[in-house]
């Protein structure tokens, strides 16, 4: 679908990107910026720069690609829905279930879920329909994640986690004893050099923030509140596991012994706020702990 434009008094000297985010065509400036990088736009027949600025009867192109049907499968799998209008979902994941297919997970995936679930009510941002994952949990991470079910909320909600408006709390149970009452871990990661399947703190690594609060402290284990500024893969379990206070159960970045037997860190996303893509209310939600982590704490309180 190629879209015609042509620039007039009221649109001079105004930065391209900006100037398509501003049309009515529900892109961000971030989404603009990879349209003319990719080629896709054209002034006066010419691919311009992302900084180009427009002139009195510019005429403009935007080749916007038709959404594709996906190649996922619907299937009947139950959700723990936390909340859900006609712009988006809030689920509470279970611990164990991937977010969206890859490699040895072609089915049984939250998105999966979801396409049962909204049936024609999906996003397609990037030219391919998708039921609009905004952000990620790790598989064996639980708790609260934000489905777009539109492509006008993919793109504000995209946008507010961009800018860090979107306030993520977890809970976490780690190894070991940590002292202070509160800390501040500022160290970047990036994919580890000598494993590709994991991420590591490197000095040329992305900037990554993560806050600790301890909760409670238990006679060979903590109970934190975490608080991600940024949201790097691994980010939590990286960081926990660098200062010498890794996840309990995460197999990953310790050896994943526990008293407990459990497979999988203790990591579970317990509450997001964020402000209604559409209608601009501030929401809060809430998910308990699941039952296995419930009773582990349940063991501590009465050692």
């Amino acid at each position: 679908m190629v879209k015609e434009y042509e620039i007039t008094e009221q649109n001079i000297n105004q930065r391209l990107d900006m100037y398509i985010a501003s049309l009515d065509l529900d892109l961000s400036r971030s989404m603009a910026q990879k349209l003319i990088e990719n080629g896709s736009v054209l002034v006066n027949e010419k691919i311009p720069k992302t900084s180009y600025k427009t002139k009195l009867r510019d005429k403009i192109k935007i080749n916007i690609e038709e959404p594709k049907e996906t190649s996922l499968v619907a299937q009947e799998i139950p959700l723990d829905i936390i909340y859900e209008d006609n712009d988006i979902l809030v689920v509470n994941k279970p611990k164990g279930m991937v977010v969206h297919p890859g490699n040895g997970n072609p089915d049984g995936t939250l998105v999966n879920a979801v396409l049962n679930h909204c049936k024609d009510s999906l996003s397609g941002i990037g030219g391919e329909i998708r039921p609009g994952i905004v952000h990620r949990l790790d598989k064996d991470t639980s708790g609260l994640i934000i489905i777009a079910k539109n492509d006008k909320a993919h793109i504000n909600l995209s946008e507010q986690i961009k800018e860090r408006k979107v306030n993520k709390i977890y809970t976490a149970l780690v190894r070991g004893v940590i002292p202070e009452d509160e800390a501040t871990i500022n160290m970047p990661i990036g994919r580890s050099k000598t494993d590709r399947k994991k991420m590591a703190v490197r000095k040329d690594g992305k900037e990554a923030i993560t806050h600790i609060t301890v909760i409670k402290r238990y006679k060979n284990y903590t109970l934190l509140k975490v608080k991600i500024y940024t949201g790097r893969t691994h980010q939590i379990r990286v960081h926990l596991a660098e200062i010498g206070y890794p996840v309990v159960g995460d197999e990953v970045y310790s050896n994943g012994k526990n008293e407990f037997g459990v497979h999988g860190q203790m990591l579970h996303s317990t509450s997001l706020e964020f402000v209604h893509p559409i209608t601009g209310e501030k929401l809060h939600f809430e998910a308990p702990l699941p039952k296995y982590f419930k009773e582990i704490l349940d063991k501590l309180n009465n050692e």
